[in-house]
């Protein structure tokens, strides 16, 4: 090799990380970075170049250099027997400890362990997680609670394990090549692999991942390849690696039949990743007044263009013998939440997890525990089997079904310009410290879901929209708006830790992230993804 990979001393000293990044795993990931980070690189400068054109004029619509994929009869090749019930999904950061292993006690079919959305990527988040990966897969993992006492351990019978790693969009910053930063994909992919992948063959599963933010064909191509070449390396069966991807970008939906085929080897399914979905939309339009959503509230899974994006996404897989997974529920039920907050959130999941029933979904995801059984109960009662792999809905989805966004009319309000500053600087004050998901006004908030807070602040800014009262919104009314909610937030802060007694947040600044979030949404040049500033900063 012509370049040594070098890695921060410090943090080769800590506790167990040499288990984690020894010789021979960063010898892993320094073969995967040779081969493919060039081309990683390319794909990235090929975004740029899409999006430019887009902010000139062109439209978006599906391709007609791959329609002759689209238009032939082909299947994707098979899926594991441990992955054919997904009905229900957890989803959850590998870290802390507790929280890892609720979720695989959690009586979910399958656990998504995200080192993305939900994680603050810090070298420490990223170690500990792996080695909760490995010590999970070997049943070596267990913990107790210092203050309660209780005592974690795992179940019999756990979730299926599936890992999501970061985008390609991310690198990781502790671990380079020569003078490159690793891709945090091939950092958190290559290590989960090279650390279990047989071990969980000998489990009686398999190496599973869900892959993030794809915007295009070719970049499947490329993990597709790079899957591959590890199969290979570590002496697996082409085809033992697994993956589901996330259609969670405006451009990845013209091109579903052409994921599922350059990832045919490998793939499983595809997942409607809504609140990203939303955010990319909002994200890809940003330069174009024609083009604003109304408060989020209003832009749920009902309007038409969100409605009509998952049930192309259920057909087009169906289609090809894959999964078509639903979204996510991000209502957290807590027996410390008023009554008639929780009754109000098993409403909305039930109504649209029915939604995703009938729309032909084989099973959705949930953010917390608490919601396992109340989903689960849904698709059991009405599947006639693990999956509803044979169902179709019968409408066909055309450019203008996808792109045909509610009217703003009226439908911007303080209320939620509130909405979305609320959840912006609560998340940003707990990702700075570490914690990439917490609970914002009864919700589980991540990084997916802050993004969608964003976007649609900066475009409203940048167009000075004009509430429903007759109001424009600009500097001066955000800065006040912000003022009033970041009151609001510390006293609610307050009042917890007098209720609790737990002072484990006095180290959180609420003016931190208010600032932070304040310079996110009024800048002139829109950040591609909150996470990449941010991450320099931790």
């Amino acid at each position: 090799m012509s370049k040594s990979i070098k890695i921060d001393g410090k943090i080769l000293s800590r506790p167990r990380y040499s288990e984690i990044i020894s010789n021979e795993a960063l010898q892993f990931i320094q073969e995967i970075h040779e081969k493919f980070n060039s081309k990683r690189l390319e794909l990235l400068n090929e975004r740029k170049k899409r999006q430019k054109a887009i902010d000139n004029g062109e439209k978006l619509d599906f391709l007609i250099e791959t329609k002759k994929i689209r238009e032939e009869s082909w299947k994707i090749k098979n899926i594991p027997k441990d992955l054919l019930k997904r009905q229900v999904e957890i989803t959850g950061p590998p870290v802390p400890k507790k929280m890892f292993i609720s979720a695989l006690n959690s009586g979910a079919d399958c656990y998504m362990t995200d080192f993305e959305d939900s994680l603050t990527p810090t070298f420490d988040n990223l170690m500990q997680g792996q080695l909760n990966l490995k010590d999970a897969i070997n049943r070596k993992i267990d913990f107790t609670d210092q203050k309660s006492g209780k005592k974690y351990k795992l179940n019999e019978k756990i979730a299926v394990l599936i890992v999501r790693p970061r985008g390609l969009h991310l690198d990781e910053k502790n671990v380079k090549v020569g003078d490159e930063r690793v891709s945090g994909t091939f950092f958190d992919l290559g290590l989960a692999l090279f650390h279990n992948a047989k071990k969980l063959i000998e489990n009686g599963s398999g190496p599973y991942f869900y892959l993030p933010k794809l915007e295009h064909y070719l970049e499947c191509r490329l993990l597709n390849d790079l899957i591959s070449f590890c199969e290979k390396k570590l002496g697996l069966v082409i085809g033992t690696v697994k993956v589901t991807v996330l259609i969670e970008t405006i451009n990845a939906v013209f091109q579903m039949d052409e994921f599922l085929w350059e990832l045919r080897d490998h793939i499983v399914g595809l997942n409607a990743g809504r609140w990203d979905y939303l955010f990319s939309y909002q994200k890809v339009y940003r330069n174009t007044q024609k083009v604003i959503l109304p408060d989020r509230s209003k832009v749920n899974m009902f309007v038409p263009f969100m409605s009509n994006y998952n049930k192309l996404l259920v057909n087009t897989c169906h289609k090809r013998g894959a999964f078509g997974m639903g979204g996510m529920s991000a209502q957290v039920i807590a027996k410390a939440n008023p009554k008639e907050i929780n009754d109000r959130a098993l409403a909305g999941v039930k109504k649209d997890k029915e939604r995703e029933l009938v729309q032909g979904n084989d099973g959705a995801w949930v953010a917390h525990p608490s919601l396992v059984e109340p989903v689960k109960s849904i698709f059991e009662k009405n599947f006639k089997g693990p999956n509803q792999l044979n169902k179709f809905n019968n409408q066909k989805i055309n450019r203008r079904d996808l792109l045909t966004e509610p009217k703003i009319d009226n439908a911007i309000t303080e209320s939620g310009v509130r909405e979305n500053l609320n959840e912006g600087i609560e998340y940003l004050a707990f990702w700075i410290i570490g914690t990439g998901c917490c609970v914002v006004n009864y919700l589980m908030a991540d990084a997916a879901t802050c993004e969608v807070s964003r976007a649609q602040l900066w475009v409203w800014l940048k167009y000075k929209v004009k509430l429903d009262d007759g109001r424009i919104l600009d500097e001066k009314l955000i800065d006040k708006l912000i003022e009033d909610e970041l009151d609001k937030i510390k006293k609610r802060f307050v009042t917890w830790k007098k209720n609790t007694g737990d002072s484990s947040l006095d180290h959180v600044s609420f003016d931190l992230a208010a600032k932070t979030f304040r310079d996110m949404i009024t800048k002139e040049n829109f950040d591609d993804f909150l996470t990449l500033p941010l991450y320099e900063k931790v």
